[in-house]
């Protein structure tokens, strides 16, 4: 059992500066705006923390086997979006690929078959007019 022993500081027994108990009378407290902002930018300034300190000082607030369960959703659900992406990135390329490599050519092919069609018309055209004019 440990036993607890109150050990007082130096620097509270001794006696402080400044103003008497007996001086108070002529001290008037005016509540004013001024003080309290100047106190409370006083406080903001020591009390400043980084958000990783802040989530440091969680980690001692969380049971172990709570955070475990916590820490094991989130890999889980990390690698199921992480191999969703994998996967649609794979198929995106092969599908634009493959898009490529049989389309481009499919399209030149028809655009060639159109020209011959349009060049025969002209030919057809060209005969029957030249049969039609002796």
């Amino acid at each position: 059992m440990v036993k607890l022993q109150e050990v007082e500081d130096e620097h509270f027994s001794e006696e402080q500066q400044g103003p008497k108990a007996e001086d108070d009378g002529d001290y008037v407290d005016t509540d004013s705006e001024i003080s309290s902002d100047d106190e409370s930018d006083d406080d903001d300034d020591t009390f400043e923390e980084t958000v990783y300190e802040r989530l440091v000082a969680l980690k001692d607030m969380i049971p172990p086997k709570h955070r475990a369960r916590v820490s094991g959703a989130f890999n889980k659900t990390y690698s199921f979006i992480s191999s969703g992406l994998q996967f649609g990135g794979k198929t995106l390329w092969i599908l634009s690929t493959s898009a490529i490599m049989l389309g481009v050519p499919y399209a030149l092919a028809v655009g060639e078959e159109q020209q011959m069609v349009e060049m025969e018309k002209e030919m057809k055209a060209q005969q029957i007019a030249s049969s039609v004019s002796p």
